[in-house]
């Protein structure tokens, strides 16, 4: 049995799992059940990939199909006699719960502005995504942070599974990455599948290989899904509460304050789009933990840029403590590093005059 990961949903190792040869017609071999018995959910046998791994553990989460058996088979008799078919099958139809991505002129994508082709991942996460995560934070589905943390998850984590599997490059020349790739799960789960040299070929093998697949796909998507409900969420309000406070901080609009440190600079860039926030922030101003001083940085022209929108004055960098509070007329100056991105302060008053000083000289 694997460690918990929340509190709603367990790993287990110890999936029921089927396995089907091709061209057999011979009745599928069940676990011991009880009534009801368990629903079936089939995906093909063979090579495995990460998208059906994972799509394989994400929906045995739902209550459809809650632990539901894994019949691993390219059988067509035996597929269409499933309850559920991730990923085979050649079809795409969420009300007979099929859910392939080969078949010609699939085109099926997330939706809200993410343009990437589903994989069979993805098709489970658009149709159970939000029950699953209302599970996890024991929440309706209706709840706004459900909302927030579904397109969080795709973007951050279920995105790449998506783009990976369908062979989509990340980068095209100079433009920014098409999708965040923040894990390579999909060439993990890859290694995973028997060694060519490996004497044991047997359907066993191979199954319990993709059980192992499976426990890894799940156990991460579930740690993305923990990390953004306990920690992107309450990150992303902080920043949002100081964002729609800043004109009390400076007439110009463009200094924010943190009233407690987090992680701000993703959650800044894309609230400023969603808020349409103009003129945008140019400085940030926080404290710093382990000295107590105060911190002023230089809000960055992109997320994956280091250039400033507007570093502080050249006339301060490389300056420190009495030179430096000389050179800017306010006491209690620590630093100005010399690309001007940050400096610091020993007071809130002094770093707040030097990001208004700032702001007034170029």
């Amino acid at each position: 049995m694997l460690p918990l990961v929340s509190r709603r949903f367990k790993l287990s190792t110890s999936l029921p799992l089927v396995f089907h040869r091709h061209h057999q017609h011979h009745r599928p071999r069940f676990m011991a059940s009880v009534a009801p018995p368990p629903k079936r959910v089939g995906t093909h046998n063979g090579s495995f990939h990460c998208d059906e791994a994972l799509g394989c553990f994400m929906i045995r989460l739902t209550d459809k199909f809650s632990n539901a058996e894994i019949v691993r088979t390219r059988d067509p008799k035996v597929l269409e006699g499933l309850d559920a078919v991730l990923d085979v099958g050649g079809v795409y139809d969420p009300s007979r719960d099929r859910y392939d991505h080969h078949q010609k002129g699939f085109e099926e994508v997330f939706g809200h502005g993410f343009k990437t082709k589903l994989s069979s991942a993805g098709l489970v996460y658009k149709h159970f995504g939000k029950e699953i995560i209302a599970k996890e934070l024991q929440v309706d589905e209706g709840h706004l942070d459900v909302q927030r943390l579904f397109l969080a998850v795709y973007k951050s984590f279920m995105e790449a599974i998506d783009a990976v599997d369908n062979g989509i490059n990340q980068y095209d020349t100079d433009q920014p990455p098409r999708y965040v790739n923040n894990t390579h799960l999909s060439s993990r789960v890859g290694r995973l599948n028997l060694d060519w040299i490996d004497p044991d070929q047997s359907s066993e093998k191979e199954n319990e290989a993709f059980q192992q697949a499976m426990a890894l796909a799940g156990s991460e998507f579930l740690s993305s899904l923990r990390f953004h409900a306990k920690s992107w969420l309450p990150a992303r309000s902080i920043v949002m509460e100081c964002l729609l406070a800043r004109w009390s901080i400076d007439p110009s609009g463009e200094i924010m304050v943190l009233n407690r440190f987090c992680p701000w600079k993703l959650h800044l860039f894309e609230l400023e789009e969603e808020m349409k926030i103009d003129p945008p922030i140019k400085y940030v101003l926080y404290q710093d933990d382990r000295s107590k001083s105060w911190r002023v940085q230089a809000v960055a022209v992109a997320p994956d840029r280091f250039e400033s929108r507007k570093p502080l004055a050249s006339q301060w960098r490389g300056l420190r403590d009495d030179e430096l509070s000389t050179a800017t007329g306010i006491p209690g100056c620590v630093f100005v590093h010399m690309s001007g991105f940050i400096g610091g302060n020993q007071t809130y008053e002094g770093a707040l005059a030097m990001a208004k000083a700032s702001l007034k000289l170029s």
